[in-house]
């Protein structure tokens, strides 16, 4: 059975495409390119990635429509790349279901260990069958399911990852280098903005009120009632 993890890197840009395979492709992965937003979601439904390296910037339609259409699809972790350090793109990918990002130009090691740590976190093994139950909040951990009040959110891996991070230690308050090392697999404090953006989508689909923040600290799920 071929275990070779396989990486989508769709990027416009030739130099920088080349490149990236090849040192995803040293690194051990089999390694797929497109070049555009059609192309990026064909590749996609051809050969299934296990990650994507992903532009903001393409031709057809933009790597934040692709994206919010791969998680649709079949939820995969992305590492987006950005030529420009706009708050509002990366915030905005974070939002449609990336889990990661990088500003251009970026080290080729930094972005390849990136990749490394996001399919590491993918590859933990799945607890055994259960639900986790907080008042009106479950979380089935075998079926990555999760609603409140009865009405099922759909949540990106990533934010299924918090949310039971979170929700094993209820009402207990977690810096969020701790959850940037447990959650993400990053050994530094420097993506403290995914964290919070993460948290937003959280908010946004199962309620204000089930994270607490702790500023200056990090943040608590409380027990919804």
């Amino acid at each position: 059975m071929d275990t070779q993890r396989r990486v989508l890197v769709v990027e416009d840009e030739p130099t920088i495409a080349e490149s990236v395979a090849a040192r995803l492709r040293a690194e051990g992965f089999a390694v797929d390119v497109a070049v555009d937003g059609p192309g990026a979601m064909a590749a996609a439904r051809r050969v299934e990635p296990d990650a994507v390296v992903l532009d903001i910037m393409l031709p057809g339609f933009d790597g934040l429509e692709v994206c919010r259409r791969l998680q649709a699809e079949r939820p995969v972790p992305i590492i987006m790349l950005t030529a420009r350090d706009d708050e509002t793109d990366l915030l905005i990918g974070l939002a449609v279901g990336a889990d990661d990002y990088l500003t251009k130009p970026f080290s080729l090691r930094e972005l390849a260990a990136r990749v490394h740590a996001l399919l590491r976190r993918a590859a933990r093994a799945e607890p055994p069958p259960s639900s986790l139950r907080l008042g009106d909040l479950e979380i089935n951990r075998a079926e990555r399911r999760v609603s409140r009040g009865g009405a099922e959110a759909q949540l990106t891996p990533t934010e299924f990852d918090l949310l039971v991070y979170l929700a094993e230690r209820p009402r207990a308050v977690l810096p969020r280098e701790r959850l940037l090392a447990e959650v993400w697999g990053w050994a530094d404090a420097s993506g403290t903005r995914t964290v919070d953006s993460h948290v937003k989508g959280l908010r946004r689909k199962l309620g204000a009120d089930l994270i607490r923040t702790v500023h200056g600290v990090g943040y608590a799920l409380e027990v919804p009632r």
